[in-house]
């Protein structure tokens, strides 16, 4: 007899983890939708986050002064790249960005390991990970906190977009480069709004993974796990990155659960890329992405 008590509690579960990996994608997807980078360096500045803000606290500094303090460094840190690293860049190939960013992500760690030490922190956001029963099903209370605090992100960022200028500008350099700049637009002040929201956002993502896994240099391997999020919902698309953060949670544990039996266990860690690699050959865009369509 099939238990669909326990397929929805896993089903739960993964849906509530993929959350998790939103959070990470929602980073690559801001920039890349405004500058054309793909920023390897996001899950370096996810672990400087999470590293300062738990050294902050180590220290004695209080809980709100010590997240206000982190979100500071974190939008400084977002406009120094832009400024030091990218805006000399512009206009080169997206190889050479890619290998920028690339190169940034080891300057992070680097200058995170200089400032706070290499040893593991363990981080408590005062929220038990234990389960709860709802309606026979149990459910982590702190996978439920990360869901709130993603869709309250999310919603955040929606209000942003449609009713403040910024949000609006951003949009008009995302839709089309060149028409924003004979608007009027200035390009590097949009670019740099865009590295500060994906600082606040490696902020959160930095907290709650840090949370869950504890603060050590290996929580920077975390951005790995949002690039099936973006083959599926598509590089540019937040919705997208909800969306294939959903998607992603919810084929690692079902295929953990009920595939994995059959090749001895263990293939959550590579099942979410066998399937974003089928789906690369099928919709290349993904799920929300823009379809390019070339005139010859």
């Amino acid at each position: 007899m099939f238990d669909y008590q326990f397929f929805i509690e896993v089903l739960a579960g993964g849906l509530l983890s993929g959350v998790m990996y939103s959070l990470v994608a929602i980073g690559f997807v801001l920039i890349y939708k405004t500058s054309g980078v793909l920023n390897f360096a996001q899950g370096a500045m996810l672990l400087f986050a999470a590293l300062t803000f738990v050294s902050l606290v180590e220290r004695g500094v209080s809980f709100p002064l010590a997240l206000l303090a982190t979100l500071a460094i974190m939008v400084m840190l977002g406009i120094a790249v832009e400024r030091v690293i990218l805006r000399p860049l512009v206009n080169q190939p997206p190889i050479t960005l890619f290998m920028a960013t690339l190169g940034l992500s080891y300057v992070i760690e680097g200058a995170a390991q200089l400032l706070w030490g290499t040893q593991v922190h363990g981080l408590d956001l005062g929220i038990d990970d234990k389960p709860f029963e709802v309606a026979g099903v149990l459910i982590s209370q702190f996978d439920l906190f990360a869901a709130a605090v993603a869709g309250a992100m999310v919603t955040l960022f929606a209000l942003f977009f449609r009713y403040t200028r910024t949000g609006l500008a951003f949009q008009a350099v995302a839709d089309d480069q060149f028409a924003a700049l004979a608007v009027g637009l200035r390009l590097p002040r949009v670019w740099a709004a865009v590295w500060t929201a994906a600082g606040l956002v490696a902020v959160v993502g930095g907290l709650l993974w840090g949370a869950r896994l504890g603060v050590q240099f290996s929580l920077s391997l975390v951005v790995l796990k949002a690039l099936p999020v973006l083959v599926l919902g598509g590089f540019d698309s937040i919705a997208g990155a909800i969306v294939g953060g959903l998607l992603i949670g919810a084929i690692e544990k079902l295929a953990e659960v009920y595939v994995g039996p059959f090749f001895g266990g263990g293939i959550e860690a590579w099942a979410a890329y066998v399937v974003a690699l089928g789906f690369l050959l099928v919709r290349p865009s993904g799920l929300f992405g823009q379809k390019l369509v070339e005139r010859v």
